[in-house]
């Protein structure tokens, strides 16, 4: 494993030649970006979230699925309007973190492919890029679900 053979002169000349022209990236500023964005994404969602409880009675704990739907409905409008896209290219990932990331990747599929028909292109690609995503989230609801249904059986809780 630690028998490394050294890199021959011209390799590590090679490395320093491209160190040399490598640019750096503003990871700081990158972060903070992120950050800002991402931020104000969630400040938003808080915003949605206020609203349904003000003006159609939801409460705390019901207020988040109607604020989902709705955030995840706002970035495939604005993904579809090109906007979205030119806010991930600014933030990175403080535009892909939030839910909001997961319509804009839902939705991006479906334009890439749309000239190919609405059934075979939209249809099947629609959940190419998102797909994982919701597959993975259902079969860990339904784990947790299981473990959580076994340990009432159990009188665990």
């Amino acid at each position: 494993m630690g028998n490394k053979k050294p890199e021959s002169k011209e390799v590590e000349q090679y490395k320093q030649f491209e160190k040399n022209f490598e640019t750096k990236r503003p990871l700081f500023k990158n972060c903070l970006k992120a950050f800002l964005v991402g931020g104000f994404i969630c400040m938003i969602g808080q915003a949605i979230t206020y609203f349904y409880i003000y003006f159609f009675s939801f409460t705390e704990q019901t207020a988040g699925n109607p604020t989902v739907a709705t955030m995840v409905f706002i970035s495939m409008l604005l993904t579809g309007f090109g906007v979205y896209d030119r806010l991930g290219q600014f933030a990175g990932a403080g535009s892909a973190v939030p839910v909001t990331g997961f319509g804009n990747a839902v939705i991006s599929a479906a334009i890439e492919h749309r000239t190919e028909g609405f059934v075979l292109g939209v249809g099947g690609n629609l959940f190419k890029l998102a797909g994982s995503v919701v597959l993975f989230g259902v079969f860990s609801a339904f784990v947790v679900a299981l473990i959580k249904t076994i340990l009432i059986k159990l009188g665990a809780i």
